[in-house]
């Protein structure tokens, strides 16, 4: 894509979460898609938070990727001050409650402030879903999800073909 500015900022709100966020940006690196990562807090650098927020979209991005575990506040409180799509991603912390408070921190959004809510270390899937928010105006975005998509596909016949060789007594297929 064009400019080196980012489109999308991947956000945690701790350094422990680098490991489940890196696969965003994995992701986005496949995708060939310009971004950021920083760490964020909304309980310990709230100003800094609302700042980026409300700077996002001038300074290009169009996608904020937000995972937080624990209370999660993180995505909601970006969501509060930006124009631009946030994505949220709970993530099972230390101090997590198997991960269900994170999620439902980051799902249960009152009307006004969404925000878009992938699985629990859903961080890959967040980043799918930002190239595809990103590609409703670009069509070369378009084709490289859909070349994505394919090669999806293409894994799953593979697998079937590799499944029909395993051998079992009572095996039909």
């Amino acid at each position: 894509m064009g400019s080196k500015e980012p489109k999308v900022s991947i956000i945690m709100g701790s350094a422990s979460d680098l490991p489940i966020m890196e696969e965003a940006a994995k992701i986005l690196e496949d995708f060939h898609i310009y971004f950021e990562i920083n760490a964020l807090s909304a309980h310990r650098t709230p100003d800094k938070v609302m700042e980026f927020a409300k700077k996002a979209y001038e300074r290009g991005v169009r996608v904020i990727i937000a995972g937080a575990g624990g209370a999660a506040h993180l995505p909601g409180v970006i969501a509060a001050y930006t124009p631009c799509p946030v994505i949220g991603v709970p993530i099972k912390s230390s101090n997590s409650i198997d991960g269900w408070d994170s999620i439902l921190s980051i799902l249960q959004m009152p009307t006004g402030i969404p925000v878009a809510t992938v699985a629990l270390n859903g961080a890959a899937n967040a980043a799918i879903l930002a190239a595809q928010i990103i590609a409703t105006g670009d069509k070369e975005m378009i084709n490289t999800i859909r070349n994505y998509k394919e090669k999806l596909k293409t894994k799953v016949i593979k697998a079937n073909e590799e499944f029909a060789k395993v051998k079992h007594k009572f095996k039909v297929n």
